[in-house]
């Protein structure tokens, strides 16, 4: 049970949380605290007292008869790549529950049975060795997500639930297929049925039809990531979803894509990823320019950091079919740096919903006047995100760069265009909400009680027309009297931030802990290239 209990725990909590609210309303959102940091005292324990194999890849191993007929197995490891993943989650629930603790306030013991039962699917993924099992996990994690959307989202949220249900649905029956076609395979080469990881890899399949068995697990794991062009869920699902469900989808929910890809696709079909990687490598360069390019024509800031996200996930796309050591640590730094940036920036765009009722940059500029710790907050995040040296997001994406430039120099050269273009429409959304006349329009602060007193003259010239705003003597008076960040928000957002410069300034121990589970990955490519 040393496994199966860090997905037991937000399994008993999501059900407890459920049943107590009709004891107290505020019983299940502190039950959901409890059960996340008891989770995270558990794996701590965990790594602290077990004897860790140093000697061999996994950490831990367990494993329970389910289906003996099919030779299935309830079997859950973890190694280093797991076990940064599994506390990326945690601690990321951590930021969602903040987030939440104050803007989920119908319906709450549900929403936080979904939001347990979400994370403890997403653990599963990370642990399941079985892939039949890994499949049931897959699946046990875009249900809860489903009505996380559609209940407690905005105003579209049934179109992007229902939009998301079905291309991650699509992508998941896509891997189901794959994966019997595997084990069929496998049985036909080897007389032996197993759908377990540590049996598949032993012997990959040579069947020419394992090039189109890779490719259904690598879509899969494309819509998940997700890369262009299995990405139109996204932008809707992050538009329409509450903040807590935003910042799961962005932090959490999109690395499943690339741990897939990593730990599956990788040393399950060596000859076929090396047929596919030009495929893949293009479809990483393309996803990283168009992502930034489509984040620079939105208005709306959620739209923007979906966008982005689609850019940034480029990266760990592009490293992990570069198939060296040194560009796939830059993917999974990829990941865990924006898993930390994305949650901050989904938070402090909630944040500014909240407090204006809107996030069209038409409608507001200058927050920096009024809420200035906010803005210094967005400031830094923004920053991180366009790969600011001395933060994690830097280190990701220079390794990333490095480890494709060895292999394919021309994909490094072009995908190093997403770091200008991202640096672009970072400043963009800089310049237009922080800085500037404070000034807010077409929003609920139009209504009589919440308006701001700012007069606007349009002055046109021949060759420019320039809008002056010249604020009267009162200040401007806000729809509500939130005040610039709480303690509970900024212990949060500083928190992330302190994650972000401790990947950029000392990222070695994370790269020490991959560097074992990546060799494995990569023991059957004839190129390694060298750990750092």
């Amino acid at each position: 049970m040393t496994l199966s209990l860090l997905i037991l725990i937000p399994l008993l909590g999501g059900l407890l949380a459920w049943y107590s609210q009709g004891f107290n309303p505020n019983l299940p959102r502190r039950i959901s605290l409890f059960t996340l940091l008891g989770s995270l005292a558990y794996i701590g324990i965990l790594t602290l007292t077990s004897p860790l194999a140093r000697s061999s890849q996994w950490l831990f191993d367990e494993s329970h008869v389910w289906i003996d007929r099919f030779n299935i197995t309830a079997h859950f490891s973890m190694d280093g790549l797991s076990l940064i993943l599994i506390l990326l989650t945690l601690l990321m629930g951590l930021a969602a529950l903040s987030s939440a603790w104050s803007e989920i306030d119908k319906h709450q013991g549900f929403f936080y049975f979904n939001f347990l039962w979400t994370l403890a699917g997403i653990i599963g993924v990370f642990l399941a060795m079985d892939l039949l099992l890994f499949f049931v996990f897959w699946e046990v994690m875009l249900v809860p997500m489903y009505f996380l959307i559609a209940i407690w989202g905005h105003e579209n949220r049934r179109y992007a639930a229902l939009k998301f249900f079905l291309f991650t649905q699509a992508g998941g029956l896509l891997m189901l297929l794959s994966t019997i076609a595997l084990v069929v395979f496998h049985y036909q080469e080897t007389g032996q049925l197993s759908f377990n990881y540590h049996v598949l890899i032993l012997a990959p399949i040579a069947s020419p039809t394992a090039i189109w068995i890779c490719l259904g697990f690598i879509i899969a794991f494309l819509v998940k990531l997700p890369a262009f062009p299995f990405h139109p869920w996204l932008p809707d699902a992050h538009t329409q979803a509450p903040t807590p469900a935003s910042i799961i989808l962005a932090a959490i929910l999109l690395k499943t894509g690339g741990y897939g890809i990593i730990r599956f696709v990788l040393p399950l079909f060596p000859d076929a990823v090396q047929f596919w990687s030009p495929l893949m490598m293009s479809l990483a360069v393309l996803s990283i320019i168009y992502g930034a390019l489509m984040a620079f024509s939105q208005h709306d800031l959620k739209r923007i950091v979906a966008y982005s996200s689609v850019s940034h996930m480029g990266f760990v796309l592009l490293g992990c079919f570069s198939l060296n050591m040194i560009a796939l640590q830059g993917a999974v730094m990829q990941m865990l740096a924006h898993g930390l940036s994305s949650a901050a920036l989904f938070m402090l765009v909630g944040l500014i919903q909240q407090r204006l009722h809107s996030r069209d940059l038409h409608q507001f500029s200058g927050l920096w006047r009024y809420f200035p710790q906010l803005s210094a907050m967005g400031l830094f995040f923004a920053i991180a995100s366009l790969g600011m040296p001395g933060l994690g997001n830097f280190i990701g994406e220079f390794l990333v760069l490095v480890g494709a430039l060895e292999q394919h120099a021309s994909f490094a050269v072009l995908a190093s265009l997403g770091l200008i273009l991202g640096a672009v429409y970072s400043l963009r959304m800089i310049q237009k909400s922080f800085f500037g006349p404070f000034q807010t329009r077409g929003s609920d602060l139009d209504d009589p009680a919440s308006t701001v007193d700012t007069e606007i003259a349009l002055t046109s010239t021949s060759d420019q027309v320039s809008a002056k705003v010249a604020p009267l003597s009162k200040p401007p008076t806000l729809s509500s009297p939130y005040p610039d960040l709480s303690l509970k928000e900024k212990l949060t957002l500083m928190s992330i931030a302190a994650g972000l410069i401790l990947l950029g300034i000392h990222p070695q121990p994370l790269l020490d802990m991959l560097e074992q589970p990546l060799a494995q990955v990569l023991a059957l490519y004839a190129i390694t290239g060298s750990a750092l």
